[in-house]
């Protein structure tokens, strides 16, 4: 088998046993057991797979049939354009907390903010792609899980900002030693009874999904420390799940009654952002 029916054989397979994006994650797994890059894959397509690459592949494919998360099996994941080392105690980035980086690049290019805190980093995806794209603002990333900043350092230090992100382990905005000018979040918001479900978010640390009952323990958390983490004109940008925009905005209103807030939706047109500005 070359690399070329390889390739027919990963897709097909992911697709016969209904994995979405059967065709990126098939190309994926298969450069993953190879150890190529996707220009080596697609330069020396016909070049013949050895029968220890091919059961390399055959193993990965079962993995990913059983549920397990492309993210993990390969350790890698691609977030706003820059690639994370991944394992099971962060959660795996997604696509649509991208937004929440480009809302705060624009805020961060448009109001006076030096100093930013990301909340629940994880592997570190927001708070290193805030760093990279803004290289004069102080940034603090804080987390509850000390392996989940293991990774994120490990990451930091692979893309260079090492010297621009503070690390701090503690239970959400209490880790910060004093106000900033923008807190970023993007807490655990699943609902328990949808963790309860189990599929692939299963393979995923518990104490990045699970957001109580409803979803909102630890965005109402967030509200109660914020009064004392926040500058004067400070903002807030949070990540939330579907149909949470209108409680999280009311949780909003009454801690900081003067506040301008504002939603904003994802490409799915499912509203994913909250905006908070002090006046």
């Amino acid at each position: 088998m070359n690399r070329r029916q390889a390739l027919a054989y990963a897709r097909g397979t992911l697709a016969d046993n209904n994995i979405d994006e059967a065709s990126l994650e098939g190309e994926v797994l298969l450069r993953h057991a190879l150890g190529i890059s996707r220009v080596q894959l697609y330069t020396d397509f016909d070049v013949d797979l050895s029968q220890a690459h091919e059961e390399s592949l055959r193993e990965l494919l079962e993995r990913r049939i059983q549920g397990e998360p492309s993210a993990y099996i390969t350790g890698h994941r691609e977030f706003y354009g820059i690639d994370f080392n991944i394992n099971p105690n962060v959660l795996i980035p997604r696509p649509e907390t991208e937004l929440l980086v480009e809302k705060a690049i624009s805020l961060a290019q448009s109001h006076a903010i030096s100093s930013i805190a990301d909340i629940g980093t994880g592997c570190g995806a927001v708070a290193i792609s805030l760093a990279v794209n803004l290289p004069g603002v102080t940034i603090y990333a804080t987390d509850i899980s000390a392996p989940a900043l293991e990774v994120a350092r490990c990451n930091c230090r692979k893309h260079g900002v090492a010297d621009r992100i503070v690390f701090l382990e503690g239970d959400t905005l209490k880790p910060l030693p004093g106000p900033v000018d923008l807190i970023i979040a993007n807490l655990p918001y699943v609902g328990e009874p949808d963790l309860r479900r189990g599929g692939p978010l299963s393979y995923e640390p518990a104490l990045a999904l699970n957001g109580g009952k409803d979803g909102l323990d630890m965005i109402r958390t967030l509200c109660r420390q914020a009064g004392r983490k926040i500058s004067n004109r400070g903002l807030i940008l949070l990540e939330i799940g579907q149909g949470q925009a209108e409680t999280v905005t009311a949780l909003f209103q009454e801690t900081f009654p003067s506040a301008r807030i504002e939603v904003a939706s994802d490409l799915a047109g499912i509203e994913r952002i909250v905006c908070l500005r002090l006046t």
